[in-house]
């Protein structure tokens, strides 16, 4: 099935539903602070937003974190686009609570801001969002594990690589959707850990990266050697985790699941490393936040959700090349046509 959650954000985009971007924006400078400027999903939304910013004639200044965590350096950030003037802030926040009091005071001075990928907590805190319907995503590859492993999903021995001790949003999200999809119950769906599922090994944090990743499969194989469900919160991490697995012989016995879609992790798929990850498209919620800031400074409209949700879909397809009946899916060869739109 090609049909996909990204029909949502470019039927809005046809219709001009949400943004009318300006046709210069002259004067009007922005911020975009990411988690970091290494992890590849940073990179493309960097790319995404520094084009369109090109294109209106925003000024735009980048910052990130040292590494997946690192707060101090995004509040930091945050006020030094106070100082500078800024219009607008588009961030993808570290710590989803902690970064709030820094958020308001930017608001507070006239800035829009908008989160991008990870929702803050509470959601209303930033003035809008753009994001992947993580909860989606993390269902989509749930569902996918279940129906390939069939009747062996209920005697699974399930590992969850999540991202930081803080539990961001996007990282809770991932890994709830993911559980509903395989027919785990979340117990408190705003909180990892807190399951009592016997078919789950473990959770452990790999900070998205292949380092963190593979450490983290270490001390869940140390667990239980015969895991063979792994939920990865992003790419990097599920490279790590593979890595592992193949280091002891194991790399044919696990099943790996992820998200993010990028053409790296896409063609890990198409390797056989990943069996699916949920495609997300942060170019496009970067350009998106642009155009936002650019038509906020000219007339002070704000950015409205997508029609029954509370934030801003940017769309989501799971990608793998063994499809499983019931769950919609394109191949990679889609995948690497999109990878990262």
């Amino acid at each position: 099935m090609k049909k996909t959650l990204l029909a949502t954000a470019v039927s809005a985009l046809a219709l001009g539903v949400v943004f009318a971007a300006p046709a210069r924006a002259e004067d009007v400078s922005a911020c975009l602070i990411t988690k970091t400027d290494t992890n590849p999903f940073f990179v493309k939304m960097k790319e995404g937003a520094t084009a369109k910013a090109k294109e209106l004639g925003v000024t735009l200044k980048a910052y990130a974190g040292k590494v997946d965590g690192d707060s101090e350096s995004q509040v930091a950030a945050i006020e030094s686009c106070i100082a500078d003037g800024a219009k607008g802030i588009l961030l993808t926040a570290s710590d989803t609570k902690g970064i709030v009091p820094a958020v308001k005071k930017a608001r507070d001075a006239g800035l829009l801001v908008i989160a991008l990928d990870t929702p803050l907590e509470p959601l209303d805190a930033a003035d809008a969002t753009f994001a992947t319907d993580n909860l989606l995503a993390g269902k989509l590859i749930g569902q996918w594990a279940a129906a390939t492993l069939g009747d062996k999903a209920k005697d699974a021995k399930v590992g969850f690589l999540d991202l930081t001790p803080s539990q961001p949003t996007v990282d809770v999200l991932r890994d709830q959707g993911f559980m509903i999809g395989f027919g785990i119950d979340p117990k408190d769906p705003n909180k990892i850990g807190d399951e009592d599922d016997a078919r789950i090994v473990g959770h452990d944090v790999t900070n998205g990266n292949e380092e963190g990743g593979r450490t983290a499969m270490e001390n869940l194989l140390q667990k239980d050697s015969e895991i063979n469900v792994i939920h990865t919160i992003n790419e990097p991490a599920a490279v790590g985790a593979y890595q592992a697995l193949k280091a002891v012989g194991k790399e044919n016995d696990v099943l790996i699941v992820s998200v993010d879609g990028g053409c790296p992790g896409v063609k890990a798929v198409a390797e056989g490393q990943i069996g699916a990850t949920s495609q997300q498209y942060p170019l496009l919620m970067a350009s998106l936040g642009i155009e936002a800031i650019a038509k906020f400074a000219k007339d002070g409209t704000k950015p409205q959700p997508t029609e029954g949700k509370d934030f801003f879909d940017t769309g989501v397809a799971l990608v793998t090349d063994k499809p499983a009946e019931g769950v919609p899916s394109i191949d990679t060869k889609e995948g690497l046509n999109k990878c990262w739109g």
